[in-house]
C-alpha cells in the first residue's frame, strides 16, 4: 500500500487550490449565458488549442492509452495519433468555419451556433436537433460517470483515500465513495462558478501538470530498462514495432487483417471524436473569431504528434518489468535468524510485469477467461508505474497529473451537458421566452443535476469490470452516426432534415444490431457484445468496437443520402454559412507558409515521420 508523504498531499492540495481559483476569479464576470456557456467567445486561439488537447486527455484516454500500450504495444501510437491528427486537421480547416461563422438566413439576421445540436437545427430542422441533443446529453452524463468510476477504481487500487476514510471512521466502502464524490464536487465547484472558461483554464493547467508528472516517469522507466534497446529486449517479440501488435504478434494483437480495420475504422473513430464531439469542440467554438477557432485544432494536433508516446510508453514499460512474487529473505544478525517476508497479492503474481490480473470481487482470486488465460487488468499499468518509480514528493506530482486528467474528462462532459441542456432543450423546447439570466441559471442547475446523475452512473458502473467496452458502444451509438450526418450536412447542399433524422436513427439501430450479434471469443454475452445472438466473432474487443462504429457510420451515411435524395432540400439562400461551399471567404494577405493549410500539411508530415520511425 503506498504511503503519501506530507509533501505529496501538499502538492495535491495546491492543485485543488489552483483549480478552484479559476472558478472564483471568473465568477464575477458570469453575468449572462454567453460568458458562462461559451466563455464569452473571446478566447485566443492558443488557449483554445491547449484546452482542446487537455479536454481530450481525460480518464479514458490517459488510463486507456497506458492500457493499450501494455496490451498492443506501439500499435497504440498509430491508433491514437494517426487516428486523431488527420481528423483534427480536417476539423480545423473545414468544419470550424461552418460551426463558428455567422449564419445568414432569409431574414439576413446573423446568428451563431452555440452547440453542435444547434448547428444541426440551423442546417436541418428541430427534430434532428432534439434527437441529437437528447442522445448527446445522455452520452455526456454517461461519459462523466465512467470517468468518475475510472477515477474511483484507480484511487481504490492505489489506496489513496484509505487513510482519510479511516480517520473519518467511514465504512469499508467509504474510500470508494470519497474517490467518486470529492473530485466530482471539486469539478462542480469551479464549473458552477466560472463555467466553460474555468474548465478551459483548468484543462490548460492539466496539460502542464500531465507533462510534469509523466515525463519523469517515462525517463526513469527507460533508465531502469537500460534504454530503448533494453525495453526492446524485455517486451514481447515485435511489441515495439507499430503494426506487429496489430497483426497479432505474441498473442497481444488485434488479429490478422486488422491493419485495414484500424486504418479504415480509425478514420471513423478519429472523425467521430474530433469532428462531432461537442465535449471537445466547445473549446474551439469559444475562440474570439473564426481564424482563432481554425487555429485551435491545429495547435492541439501539433502537440498530439508526441503526446501518445508520453502516454503509451508507460504501458510498454510496465508490462516489460519483472512480475513481482512473494519472497522470503533470510538474514543473520547477532546470532539470530530473521525471515523477511514480502507478500504479493495473488492478482499481482498472476499478472505480467506490473500489470496485475483482474481480481474477482467476491473471492479476490485472479479472473480466468473462458479460454483458460488469466484476464489482465491493463488499466493499472500507468498507476502502478507511478508507484514504482516516483519517490515521495515527486509522487505527488504524478498523482496530481493523474487527478487532473481524470477530472478533465468530467469537466468537459459537464460543461458540454449544461450548454446543450440550456440552449437546445430548455431554451428551444421548454421555455422559448427565457431571458439570458434564466438561461445562465438553467446552465448552472444543469451542471448540478448532471453531477448528481454522473455520480449515480459511477456508482452503478463500479459493479462492471469493463468500462472501455461501454465507452466504445456509446461512441458507436452517438458519435459515428453523427459524423456521417455532419459530413453530408456540411459539404452537400442537397442533404435534408428528414434525411439527417433518418440517418441518426438508422445509425443508432445499426450500432445496436452489430454489437448485439458479435462477440469476441472467450467473452460472455452482455456488455462485451452478443446480447441478441452470436453470429460472428471479432478478433478482439477493440475490433468489435471499431467494427460497430464503422457499421453505424456506413448505415447512417447511406440512409441520410438516400432519404435526402427523395425529399425536398432547403433553398440555397437559407444555407449561407451552414455549408462549406457557402461560407464567406476572407482573403487574408499572408505568406503561404503562414496559412492554416501549410501548417496542417507540416503537422501531417511530422505525424507520418514519427510513426515511420517507430515502425
Amino acid at each position: 500500500m503506498p504511503t503519501l508523504a506530507s509533501a505529496d498531499w501538499l502538492i495535491l492540495l495546491i492543485y485543488a487550490f489552483f483549480a478552484l481559483s479559476a472558478g472564483f476569479s471568473l465568477a464575477p464576470g458570469m453575468t449572462g449565458s454567453k460568458p458562462y456557456l461559451q466563455a464569452g467567445r473571446s478566447q485566443p486561439g492558443w488557449l483554445c488549442g491547449l484546452a482542446l488537447l487537455g479536454a481530450s486527455l481525460g480518464a479514458e484516454e490517459v488510463i486507456g492509452m497506458g492500457a493499450a500500450g501494455a496490451r498492443y504495444g506501439l500499435a497504440s501510437v498509430g491508433l491514437f495519433a494517426l487516428g486523431s491528427i488527420p481528423a483534427m486537421l480536417f476539423a480545423g480547416l473545414y468544419l470550424m468555419p461552418v460551426f463558428c461563422g455567422p449564419k445568414l438566413g432569409p431574414s439576413t439576421a446573423s446568428t451563431e451556433a452555440r452547440t453542435i445540436p444547434e448547428y444541426l437545427g440551423l442546417r436541418f430542422d428541430s427534430k434532428t436537433r432534439l434527437l441529437n441533443a437528447c442522445l448527446f446529453a445522455a452520452a455526456a452524463l454517461f461519459s462523466a460517470g465512467i470517468a468518475l468510476c475510472a477515477m474511483a477504481r484507480t484511487f481504490a487500487a492505489l489506496h489513496i483515500f484509505d487513510s482519510v476514510a479511516a480517520a473519518l471512521h467511514l465504512p469499508p466502502v467509504g474510500a470508494l465513495i470519497l474517490s467518486i464524490a470529492l473530485p466530482a464536487l471539486l469539478v462542480l465547484a469551479y464549473v458552477a462558478l466560472g463555467g466553460l472558461a474555468a474548465a478551459m483554464y483548468n484543462q490548460v493547467l492539466q496539460f502542464c501538470v500531465l507533462v510534469a508528472g509523466l515525463l519523469p516517469l517515462v525517463l526513469l522507466g527507460l533508465k531502469r530498462m537500460g534504454g530503448w534497446h533494453g525495453l526492446q529486449a524485455a517486451d514481447p517479440a515485435g511489441f515495439l514495432h507499430e503494426w506487429s501488435g496489430v497483426t497479432g504478434a505474441g498473442g497481444h494483437g488485434l488479429g490478422i487483417g486488422a491493419v485495414g480495420l484500424v486504418l479504415g475504422a480509425g478514420v471513423v473513430l478519429g472523425g467521430g471524436t474530433w469532428c462531432t464531439d461537442f465535449r471537445l469542440l466547445q473549446t474551439a467554438m469559444a475562440a474570439k473569431n473564426v481564424v482563432a477557432a481554425r487555429r485551435a485544432p491545429l495547435i492541439a494536433a501539433a502537440l498530439r504528434v508526441f503526446v501518445p508516446l508520453l502516454l503509451v510508453l508507460p504501458g510498454l514499460i510496465a508490462v516489460a518489468l519483472p512480475t513481482p512474487h512473494t519472497s522470503i529473505m533470510v538474514r543473520h544478525e547477532n546470532g539470530a535468524i530473521y525471515h523477511d517476508i514480502t507478500v504479493v497479492p495473488a492478482a499481482a503474481e498472476a499478472g505480467e510485469g506490473l500489470v496485475p490480473a483482474k481480481a474477482d470481487p467476491g473471492t479476490g482470486k485472479p479472473v480466468i477467461a473462458a479460454d483458460g488465460h488469466t484476464v489482465l487488468d491493463y488499466k493499472m499499468a500507468t498507476p502502478n508505474l507511478l508507484l514504482e518509480f516516483l519517490p515521495s514528493g515527486l509522487l505527488g506530482v504524478g498523482l496530481a497529473a493523474l487527478v487532473a486528467c481524470l477530472m478533465s474528462g468530467v469537466a468537459a462532459s459537464l460543461t458540454a451537458f449544461n450548454a446543450v441542456f440550456a440552449c437546445d432543450i430548455f431554451h428551444r423546447f421548454l421555455r422559448n421566452s427565457a431571458s439570458d439570466i434564466q438561461l445562465r441559471k438553467a446552465g448552472r442547475w444543469a451542471a448540478a443535476g448532471g453531477t448528481v446523475l454522473a455520480i449515480a452512473v459511477a456508482c452503478l458502473a463500479i459493479r462492471f469490470m469493463s468500462l472501455l467496452e461501454a465507452m466504445m458502444l456509446v461512441f458507436a451509438l452517438v458519435n459515428a452516426p453523427l459524423f456521417a450526418v455532419l459530413l453530408l450536412g456540411a459539404f452537400w447542399k442537397r442533404a435534408t432534415g428528414h434525411g439527417a433524422f433518418a440517418g441518426l436513427a438508422a445509425g443508432l439501430a445499426a450500432a445496436l444490431l452489430h454489437h448485439g450479434t458479435a462477440l469476441p471469443r472467450g467473452q460472455q454475452p452482455g456488455i462485451h457484445g452478443g446480447w441478441i445472438a452470436v453470429l460472428h466473432h471479432p478478433a478482439s474487443q477493440l475490433a468489435l468496437g471499431l467494427g460497430t462504429s464503422a457499421f453505424a457510420f456506413a448505415v447512417s451515411l447511406i440512409v441520410t443520402a438516400a432519404v435526402s435524395w427523395f425529399t425536398k432540400a432547403k433553398p440555397e439562400g437559407e444555407l449561407a454559412g451552414l455549408v462549406h461551399s457557402l461560407v464567406p471567404r476572407e482573403r487574408a494577405q499572408m505568406k503561404w507558409w503562414k496559412r492554416p493549410e501549410a501548417l496542417a500539411a507540416a503537422i501531417l508530415v511530422a505525424a507520418l515521420a514519427v510513426n515511420l520511425i517507430l515502425i
